[in-house]
């Protein structure tokens, strides 16, 4: 028999961006030798260059994976974001190739939610601006437009995993929280849903927004929300540059309808350190800008680096898609001494009858099999007793109509 599944110290794995230490022990715990971890990103250029050799690739949010290096990435098994969004990567064009990509939506939750705490009190004291005229040799010892935060209200659009930590840190401080979701959500201590967008601003305080990036989510705080809010009330977007409309909110609190605003994330960031970054904001004394550092503490930079890493290993080690952003979900438990077979390919009728076709043809009983599909793709594990002519059968797999990727696992030894 011809051996076509690589043994791990021959899976080419690299890492962009500095990603933590974690994840060098996870590959290193996990048998995988062939590690490179470079502190930077790559552009498309010198993407192209690396990636016809790198079988496992890891990056954060600066290296942005093109279609046109996608299909340059002949080896490529799978991708992994070490962070929460996944904008920076092309994943339909991923899916045409049968490439799974993984992210960690949930490791920096507390980060995030506890920067969104330290800056309803930073804005509702006026803090930064008091801040900066002393650093310039001013002095306001005022208590002007200066409030505790307790029994103020805390508005909250989004009640997902950050959404819902910052309503419990909230109410432990003494705030009234009121949220709103697309989807119904269970409302955790004293929170009080509310029925519409409208209804949130015009009754909080504070509006913090915890939201992914959608269509319907782009632009969603433009003038009329914005104005919409409470007169004097304060803005924090930690959740997506798009969602807010940088100008009218420049606008708004030019003529002190909102008062302050924090914001982490812009509809255009620099992509290096040395870029300049350009914003109508800059210049407004009550706005505090941060560069994108909700998650970047080193606790929600280990936890991403072991999360995004272990979901990497189980789907190099035994084919698990559990957590994979643009495949379908599918996870089967080992079964010793059978040979293991992944399939990807399009969803169109008669490719899983196809596949199992092959191995009866060739006498080999299937131990266990597990399919799963959406509208588009199609993913199935099968595990077989038998000799297995690895050759032959990758051969006929391949010529069934509509595959895309087939991979081999044996135990002790992974590979593509």
């Amino acid at each position: 028999m011809t051996k076509l599944s690589l043994s791990k110290d021959k899976i080419n794995i690299l890492l962009l961006e500095g990603v933590h230490d974690n994840a060098i022990s996870e590959f290193a715990g996990g048998g995988y030798a062939t590690v490179e971890r470079l502190p930077h990103a790559l552009d498309e250029g010198e993407l192209l260059e690396r990636i016809g050799s790198v079988h496992i690739l890891g990056i954060r949010s600066r290296t942005h994976l093109t279609a046109r290096v996608l299909e340059a990435a002949q080896k490529l098994i799978t991708v992994g974001c070490f962070c929460i969004g996944t904008n920076q990567v092309d994943l339909k064009a991923a899916r045409r190739i049968g490439v799974p990509v993984f992210n960690a939506p949930y490791s920096n939750t507390r980060s995030v939610a506890e920067l969104v705490i330290g800056e309803i009190i930073m804005l509702m004291r006026g803090i930064f601006e008091k801040s900066q005229l002393v650093h310039g040799g001013g002095w306001m010892k005022s208590a002007k437009n200066s409030y505790e935060i307790r029994g103020k209200t805390l508005g909250i659009v989004g009640y997902g995993h950050i959404g819902t930590q910052v309503s419990i840190l909230a109410e432990a401080m003494g705030m009234k929280v009121r949220f709103y979701d697309v989807l119904k959500k269970l409302a955790l201590g004293n929170a009080q849903p509310c029925s519409s967008l409208e209804e949130l601003l015009a009754s909080s305080d504070v509006v913090t927004l915890h939201v992914p990036d959608t269509p319907q989510t782009r632009n969603m705080m433009g003038e009329r929300e914005l104005r919409t809010m409470k007169k004097g009330s304060h803005l924090i977007n930690a959740a997506r540059g798009q969602v807010v409309d940088i100008d009218a909110l420049a606008a708004a609190m030019a003529d002190g309808h909102i008062l302050g605003a924090a914001i982490d994330v812009f509809p255009k960031e620099p992509g290096s350190d040395g870029e300049v970054f350009e914003s109508p904001l800059r210049g407004i004394r009550s706005a505090i800008l941060t560069p994108h550092i909700g998650g970047s503490t080193l606790e929600a930079q280990a936890n991403i680096g072991s999360e995004v890493a272990q979901k990497l290993l189980e789907y190099s080690d035994n084919g698990s898609t559990v957590g994979a952003v643009n495949f379908p979900q599918v996870g089967l438990p080992v079964h010793e001494g059978c040979t293991r077979f992944l399939h990807v390919h399009e969803n169109r009728p008669g490719v899983l009858r196809k596949i199992n076709e092959v191995f009866s043809g060739r006498n080999l009983n299937i131990a266990a099999q597990y399919l799963q599909t959406d509208p588009e793709l199609g993913y199935v594990v099968v595990d077989v007793d038998g000799d297995v002519d690895e050759q032959a059968l990758a051969n006929e797999l391949r010529e069934v109509e509509g595959t895309l990727k087939t991979r081999f696992l044996y135990p002790g030894r992974r590979g593509e």
